[in-house]
């Protein structure tokens, strides 16, 4: 049915497709060149129209403009820009399926040039047109969004931003996915330099800290040069930060109602409810008791110690969850200088507040005897926090751009979680209970310097440079939990023994990253440098230094063995019981509670772009790049012992090729090949072993090798206008060695373990579709619709060696191939925007938008068991915004409108005997969300 289903809409799809290239090639085209009259440069942005009708376009990064789809006659075409006088000029003759060339000049309005902003030459980079221009000319596969259509689809942020690119989804928590495959396999770059994650639990920054207010675009390479890092499968996201075009000071404030949390009951730790914590200040009061050390000695706290020692217990506030908030402010100023300089400077300060409840099971099975190892309804509540501060300072001059950018990005999660249900499959005691109370930080500071220099006037010869220094904290202080037996709604009760409570303090400090290039470009072959073969010739790297401290404190009985005390009180009931000196805590830190990792990237590489003429274009590049990962830890044993030191070093080749042909004015056809790696997670090559209160732990595998990859993309793009856009794209990847995420059961009973591996190989393939489409070539009345559709389509097949990964056997038999983890078969994305002018001063946007991606693998499963797959989620969202007398932002959004269940469940193809009937390992719903914003520019 479902395959049935896929088949009528890629039916569908293609009949669309085909009718629009058949309405378009029966009619004729209208082009051209618009530019200013007094200096001849051409304009951005002009609106040009087939006077009396809706029927417009707007010229691109170079000026240029196309009036499509208009059946043979003769027309008045006028062309209106701000501060210009209107032009028009009549009786254009348009033949069936040919093209009048029209140029038009525009010349200044002595009655606006004085009060209104001009905009030309490089202007306009952000606009929708402008990158799609930008899409269209560069010969790698590369696409970006601008902050001017981000704000038009209500974003918000970065990583929501980076979800309106083709074939891009965002799994909540879990980072973006590109082409269907998860985060690993993507890199960042900020203004093209390297910046490390401030999460060693994800391989780049969670994006949705960025505001968007600090964004200029968002641009993403799906094909590889030599240029960037090798570390490259799904996707390289460079951001390019924001700059001051123009005096400007805005104001943003905005709310928010999500429907299955606000004002509805909601915990949070009594550390968590003052005013400084809405701003992500807290969690000072969290720091590790001085009185165990700096070094873990098994130390049992004496009674005063236990009661005076920790600055924050277990109490939390049981009360209802208020708005949603955010506040943002940005100022930004153009100096102008003598002699064509310029000095701009920008700065920027957001900060947002969020409330999150979450309810549903959480599981997991037991392999020796087909039921549930943990069985647990669980419900979170989630507290957070995010502040960014953006300082931008750039001089500008004829030959010479320097810009000196520094962010600084902090965020904070409280989560209050209760796990009920059963533990250790003793499914007859079905009230244990588990309490998690648990702050999580992240501190991310980067500074950075770069330079555009021409060395020649023309251009011909030039430099670029850049460093950047960065800095990140990852903390867990104070880490609490107990677990026991839910007596009622209000009363638990605990024993002592068995780490029944717990108290974990983990810190992860990123103390040192710095990157660095340094590249220079020779134009040759050609008069005019637009058309000109280009050579690059640089240099780009990175080292980095973290390092992890991991204590731990449980409880331990001496004159009682356990007490009962209010779910939610329960800091007085245990002071009570450590004065009486019926328990108290020891320290079960193990030698391996610190860990090491650096590592280095150095790479060399060339790129010759060629410009046959004006239909053919090659870049050819090599990159030779040095990588190094030296990782320090301890296994269990003495204190003493010195650290164990694991070398891994790595010298790599990775050509690129990308060929542009230009089959017509506005239709490309692309090939790029290229050979790449994929570098670990952090925390998947880390030798940590991460606990959680339910048993499950995460360990990292200090013995991972990065994988090798082999890409192929080939790709038809077509621009029938400057806004729109047909293309499709196949491609294919060979992984050699792919790292996956797989689960285990652990030695003894009640644990799940989660690691990661190299599988031997992997091959993968599919094809992209987009179309962005005015809907007036369909029907006049349309003319304010226009529609964006992509869709992602992949096959997947894993290798694994029966050697290596000798837990899978029991799973897979004698077959020794599966999917891919973490790759989803197929996704869509699709929007449907209408555009109208309430009124001279008020325009309005409405965009209805949609994604949803297939089912994919989201751990492997060994030891007989099916992998754990994690489930199709579709995602409807409703979004105005409103431009009024060019002051004020309104925006409305109603997002998660479908409010589907997140699901993750084990698959139906176990080899041992299941004889649990439901397969779900955890599910929950997001809730429905309604947000309010507003902005006002001075």
């Amino acid at each position: 049915m479902k395959s049935q289903l896929n088949l009528k809409k890629a039916i569908i799809t293609v009949l669309f497709v085909i009718i629009s290239v058949t309405v378009f090639a029966q009619t004729g085209k209208i082009s051209g060149k618009v530019s200013d009259k007094k200096t001849g440069e051409t304009l951005i942005g002009v609106t040009v129209k087939i006077k009396g009708t809706t029927k417009g376009s707007s010229t691109d990064a170079e000026g240029k403009y196309l009036l499509g789809a208009l059946a043979a006659g003769k027309y008045t075409i006028e062309a209106s820009y701000v501060g210009y006088s209107t032009k028009s000029i009549a009786d254009v003759e348009v033949k069936a399926s040919g093209t009048t060339a029209v140029d038009l000049i525009l010349e200044e309005s002595n009655s606006q040039k004085l009060n209104e902003v001009v905009v030309t030459g490089v202007a306009g980079k952000e606009s929708q047109t402008a990158i799609l221009m930008s899409q269209k000319n560069s010969v790698e596969i590369k696409q970006g969004i601008g902050i001017q259509e981000m704000s038009r689809k209500g974003v918000s942020d970065v990583e929501e931003g980076l979800t309106k690119i083709t074939g891009i989804t965002k799994v909540d928590g879990r980072g973006l996915f590109v082409r269907g495959l998860e985060d690993r396999y993507n890199n960042l770059l900020i203004n093209g330099l390297a910046v490390p994650s401030n999460n060693p639990f994800k391989k780049i920054i969670p994006l949705d800290l960025f505001p968007t207010d600090i964004v200029s675009v968002l641009e993403t390479y799906k094909t590889f040069n030599s240029s960037l890092y090798g570390d490259f499968a799904g996707g390289t996201f460079n951001i390019v930060t924001a700059r001051a075009d123009k005096s400007i000071t805005r104001i943003n404030i905005g709310t928010s109602f999500i429907s299955n949390t606000t004002f509805k009951k909601f915990l949070r730790a009594e550390d968590a409810t003052g005013f400084g914590s809405y701003f992500g200040l807290t969690g000072d009061d969290r720091k590790i008791p001085k009185v165990v050390g700096k070094v873990p000695s098994f130390y049992s706290l004496s009674s005063d110690e236990a009661r005076s020692q920790f600055g924050s217990g277990f109490d939390v506030d049981n009360g209802k969850a208020p708005l949603n908030s955010n506040v943002g402010i940005l100022h930004a100023n153009k100096i102008e200088l003598k002699n064509n300089r310029f000095i701009q400077y920008l700065f920027s300060i957001n900060t947002d507040n969020g409330f999150q409840a979450r309810e549903g099971v959480d599981r997991f099975f037991s392999t020796a005897q087909g039921i549930y190892d943990n069985n647990f309804y669980t419900k979170s509540y989630r507290f957070s926090t995010n502040s960014s501060v953006l300082g931008a300072l750039n001089f500008v001059s004829n030959r010479l751009n320097l810009n000196l950018n520094a962010f600084y990005l902090k965020g904070t999660e409280n989560t209050i979680q209760d796990q009920l249900g059963y533990t250790n499959s003793q499914s007859t005691v079905s009230n244990a209970f588990i309490r998690l109370n648990q702050l999580q930080k992240t501190d991310l500071f980067t500074g950075q310097l770069f330079a555009n220099y021409k060395l020649t006037a023309d251009d011909a010869h030039s430099v670029r440079a850049g460093v950047s220094y960065s800095k990140t904290k990852y903390q867990l202080p104070d880490r609490k939990s107990y677990r026991g037996a839910r007596i009622d709604e209000n009363t638990t009760a605990v024993s002592y023994a068995g780490n029944s409570i717990y108290r974990q303090y983990m810190d992860f400090d990123g103390d040192f990253f710095a990157s660095g290039l340094l590249e220079y470009n020779w134009k040759f072959g050609n008069e005019d440098l637009a058309k000109a073969h280009k050579l690059s010739v640089g240099y780009n790297g990175s080292f980095s230094k973290m390092k992890s401290d991991l204590r731990f404190l449980a409880s331990q009985s001496l004159a009682s063995n356990g007490t009962s005390f209010p779910v939610n009180k329960p800091d007085a009931a245990l002071d009570s019981e450590l004065k009486a000196g019926n328990f108290t805590y020891y320290e079960g830190t193990n030698s391996g509670y610190q860990s090491r990792m650096q590592e280095g990237v150095n790479a060399g590489y060339l790129d010759l772009a060629l410009r046959f003429n004006d239909k053919v274009n090659l870049n050819v590049g090599t990159r030779f790049e040095q990588s190094q990962r030296i990782t320090r830890f301890r296994e269990s044993g003495s204190f003493d012992d010195p650290f164990q030191k694991l070398t891994k070093d790595n010298f790599d080749i990775l050509p690129a090729a990308n060929l542009k042909y230009a089959v017509t004015d506005q239709a490309n056809f692309r090939v790029s090949a290229s050979k790449t790696l994929t570098k670990p997670v952090v925390m998947e090559a880390f030798p940590l072993e991460f606990l959680n209160p339910d048993g499950t732990i995460e360990n990292g595998n200090e013995n991972i090798i990065n994988s090798k990859n082999y890409n192929l993309d080939v790709k038809y793009e077509w621009f029938p206008t400057s806004k729109e856009m047909i293309s499709i794209t196949g491609f294919a990847k060979y992984l050699q060695d792919p790292i996956e995420r797989l689960f285990a059961p652990t030695a003894g009973s009640g644990g799940l373990i989660v690691s990661y591996n190299n599988s031997k190989k992997a091959v993968l393939y599919g094809a992209e579709l987009e179309l962005l489409v005015e809907l007036s070539r369909i029907h006049e009345s349309l003319s304010k619709f226009s529609l964006g559709f992509n869709a992602s389509l992949m096959k997947t097949e894993v290798t694994i060696d029966r050697i290596k990964n000798a837990g899978e056997i029991a799973t897979l038999g004698d077959k020794s191939t599966r999917k891919l983890q973490g790759a989803s078969p197929w996704l869509i994305n699709a929007d449907l925007k209408y555009d109208t002018d309430i009124s001279k001063r008020w325009k309005s946007t409405f965009t209805m938008a949609y994604n949803v991606y297939g089912e994919r693998i989201y751990a492997v499963g060994t030891s007989g068991l099916d992998n754990y797959y994690e489930k199709p989620f579709g995602k409807l969202d409703f979004i105005w915004t409103n431009k009024i007398a060019d002051k004020w932002d309104v925006k409305l959004g109603f997002e998660n409108i479908l409010n589907p269940t997140y699901q993750i469940e084990l698959g139906d193809k176990s080899k041992i005997n299941i004889l649990e009937d439901d397969l779900t390992i955890r599910d929950y719903k997001r809730g429905v969300g309604v947000s309010l914003g507003l902005g006002y520019t001075f």
